[in-house]
């Protein structure tokens, strides 16, 4: 496996393999990998003749209270895996190799408030404005056919989307399940900051989203499904961001006829916000 840090060797390696014709997946991370980022890379070696993943912890998706200094940074290991499974290219620039006239001088990628301030947008304001930029240099920079993402951030994967469709890009932008613990906890980096009790908490923020479905199965009215949720995971011990029943198109609030939907949760948990969610259909379980 090759490692690359900067543009000019990148852009060969690419026109090298489009030379051969050669397919090409890209699974941009940030590092820190665990089992569900090599799922990623999994799928991507069975759909394509050669694997690119990025790795870059993006300043401009952070706020200027969350932790992007303290953000695990594991590069040697990532390597090491990635080397493992077969990739054929590790991209890991700086942020001089990608900001190189610095954050404040960037052109900037936005999403229509409408999907890109709601749920995490809203806590987080920003934050998909920096991911919509470094997804759309990444996808420019390496030119794949396909974009693999995990579903565990369902938002970010619609924002996404979205911007793939608003802005003609010529890739595939594919979902892939959220990979969990045997205790159903969503694999994430940030599960590393976790103590040994929060850990054993952790997963309950699956089982609320899980037990709010059954109640919105059951006939509970939407907005006492959502206020129950929260007042579940204080009880257990979070700090709830939002608990939401969203639409799985386009995360707009359900209406009456609308049978795809989609339960997201975010909760505060000692040092760590995790994130979950899980599609469901409507009167289907």
């Amino acid at each position: 496996m090759e490692l690359i840090r900067d543009l000019i060797p990148l852009q060969s390696a690419i026109q090298a393999w489009r030379r051969q014709s050669q397919g090409i997946a890209l699974v941009p991370t940030m590092g820190n990998l665990h089992a569900g980022h090599l799922s990623l890379v999994r799928e991507a070696k069975r759909i394509a003749e050669r694997v690119v993943v990025s790795l870059f912890v993006n300043p401009l998706q952070f706020g200027p209270t969350e932790d992007f200094s303290a953000y695990p940074r594991t590069l040697e290991s990532d390597r090491n895996a990635l080397a493992a499974e077969g990739v054929d290219l590790l991209f890991a620039p700086t942020v001089q190799t990608l900001y190189p006239r610095g954050q404040a001088d960037q052109t900037l990628v936005v999403v229509p408030a409408s999907l890109s301030e709601i749920l995490c947008g809203a806590s987080r304001p920003g934050h998909f404005t920096g991911v919509a930029t470094v997804v759309c240099k990444l996808l420019h920079l390496v030119q794949p056919d396909i974009a693999l993402f995990g579903e565990k951030d369902f938002q970010q994967l619609l924002v996404i989307r979205r911007m793939v469709a608003d802005l003609n890009l010529p890739v595939i932008i594919h979902g892939m399940p959220t990979v969990r613990e045997p205790d159903g906890l969503a694999m994430s980096s940030r599960n590393t900051y976790l103590s040994e009790a929060e850990r054993a908490i952790a997963p309950e923020l699956y089982g609320t989203l899980r037990r709010s479905i059954e109640r919105f199965q059951r006939g509970d009215s939407l907005p006492s499904v959502e206020q129950r949720a929260l007042e579940e995971l204080k009880d257990l011990g979070f700090q709830p961001d939002y608990v939401q029943i969203r639409r799985q198109a386009d995360l707009h609030r359900p209406e009456e006829e609308d049978t795809a939907l989609v339960i997201l949760g975010a909760a505060r948990l000692g040092k760590a916000r995790l994130i979950d969610n899980q599609c469901f259909m409507k009167g289907g379980g």
